[in-house]
């Protein structure tokens, strides 16, 4: 037999499942980070008391605002059109269960909440791979090369005043 599989090498599978690139297609993970803040915040609040920190404005805050938590990250998981939106919404109340619920239960819930909303702020769709500042050199490099001609409106090669003044026949002082 022979071909990739028989010399122990697998190739690539190009093929991927429907819960794939639905993960992919959205920010996932920030919604994930989110929601689970939330619930991580719910379950603290029926924490006993000697373990209960901080009450704050026990009542319908210390329950809304983290079921709100649960709400924003489960919207960004089944309609990330209005990411902004729900992110920037959803870090505010991750950090008002700072003052409702448990220290933000515990700090956990806090954190998991504030950095899922961050990571749901910054993620792009449809995004291109990033080109680092050496491989755009290296790009740049090739495209210009010590005396070819540059087309119409693009920058030559640079060379100095006092030597293109010579070239055009008439010298230039340079100032």
């Amino acid at each position: 037999m022979s071909g990739p599989e028989s010399e122990g090498v697998r190739q690539p599978v190009l093929v991927e499942d429907a819960f794939t690139r639905w993960v992919y297609g959205r920010p996932f993970f920030g919604g994930l980070w989110l929601t689970l803040g939330g619930a991580w915040i719910l379950l603290t609040m029926k924490a006993s008391v000697k373990v209960v920190l901080h009450v704050g404005m026990q009542g319908v805050a210390g329950y809304l605002l983290p079921t709100l938590m649960v709400l924003l990250g489960l919207l960004i998981l089944f309609s990330p059109e209005q990411r902004l939106f729900y992110s920037i919404t959803g870090v505010l109340i991750s950090m008002a269960t700072w003052v409702t619920s448990n220290l933000g239960g515990f700090m956990v819930g806090l954190l998991l909440g504030v950095a899922g909303s961050v990571l749901t702020f910054g993620w792009l769709p449809d995004q291109h791979r990033r080109v680092s500042r050496h491989e755009r050199r290296e790009q740049g490099g090739e495209a210009e090369r010590p005396g070819t001609e540059s087309l119409p409106g693009q920058a030559g090669p640079a060379t100095d005043t006092a030597h293109a003044g010579m070239v055009a026949g008439t010298p230039q002082a340079t100032q």
